[in-house]
């Protein structure tokens, strides 16, 4: 069957409105300054999205947003990235999510409101979206309680479907992390955690500890060790690769979904893992010298330019 798109992304929407320069944290009862600010496409899935499409894959998007100058943002930016919107649901109700993110240098704090994208459900996803693509990428399905609810059964709908898979969990706020990966990760073809997010869902101390872990029912794992490089573990055998170092970071936001899409677009071209995970790096530090998500991913031109350039790549 000839598939009309190459990912097929499920996930939250929503905006980054970012706070850079700011001195100190907050404190209550008192005012402080922030010298820079953007308002910017967030959410993971829509910077994985944006990026990956950018790199040269056909995309398309199916999340919710509302009716509102925030959700007009969120449809240009992701068509100005050639990335198909035709199945984002619109809300009546509903307010487009946001994020106020208070970035320290590679460091952030971050408060959300979920809006319209915690009322997207799994029964929005029909098989016919699932059969345009040939892969599916989930991501944060802790902000997506109508999609985490049955977060086993859409994997599966996908696989049987003759999908590729992947997922990145995200971190959950309410630290339960109550999903069955026991159940799920099978039907997943790459798991791309961080090693805080790996070590909390399986309760242990270290990552090499989570990975003999999960590597009983898991397929690729790929990790995300920040200036560390990342870790790809597969059928019992680890592959460490080091990062690209950026000494000047403007902000770390969205570092790790460039990561994912740069993993997952070679993934697809049915590269190795150790060619994945690079790939991955050099995406997720290209990431670093701009504001923002994908504000070094505005062509594949200039993203090539700055690979080039900054990482010799």
């Amino acid at each position: 069957m000839n598939k009309e798109y190459d990912i097929l992304v499920v996930g939250e929407l929503n905006v980054d409105l970012i706070l850079n320069s700011i001195k100190e944290f907050p404190k209550i009862g008192a005012e402080i300054l922030a010298n820079e600010m953007t308002l910017t496409l967030g959410s993971s899935s829509a910077i994985f999205a944006s990026n990956v499409s950018t790199l040269g894959a056909k995309v398309c998007f199916l999340g919710k947003i509302g009716k509102d100058d925030f959700g007009n943002l969120v449809i240009n930016s992701l068509n100005e990235k050639g990335v198909s919107t035709e199945l984002i649901i619109k809300s009546e109700t509903e307010k487009t999510g946001a994020t106020i993110v208070l970035n320290y240098d590679e460091d952030r704090a971050m408060v959300t409101h979920p809006g319209a994208m915690e009322s997207l459900k799994v029964e929005n996803i029909t098989e016919e979206n699932l059969l345009s693509a040939k892969h599916l990428h989930v991501s944060s399905i802790f902000l997506q309680p109508g999609i985490k609810k049955d977060i086993v059964g859409l994997f599966k709908r996908a696989k049987n479907a003759g999908l590729t898979t992947s997922l990145d969990i995200q971190w959950d706020p309410d630290e339960k992390w109550d999903v069955d990966f026991e159940k799920l990760l099978p039907f997943v073809d790459v798991f791309l955690p961080n090693k805080e997010e790996i070590k909390a869902i399986t309760g242990k101390n270290t990552v090499d500890e989570a990975l003999e872990a999960l590597g009983r029912y898991a397929n690729i794992i790929a990790v995300k060790l920040g200036n560390e490089g990342s870790l790809g573990y597969l059928k019992g055998e680890k592959t460490k690769v080091p990062a690209f170092i950026n000494h000047e970071v403007v902000d770390a936001i969205g570092a790790g979904d460039s990561f994912n899409a740069g993993f997952i677009y070679q993934y697809l071209n049915k590269v190795s893992l150790q060619k994945c995970l690079e790939y991955g790096n050099l995406t997720g530090a290209v990431n670093t010298t701009s504001s923002g998500g994908t504000g070094a991913f505005i062509s594949f031109e200039i993203f090539r330019e700055i690979a080039k350039n900054k990482f010799n790549k």
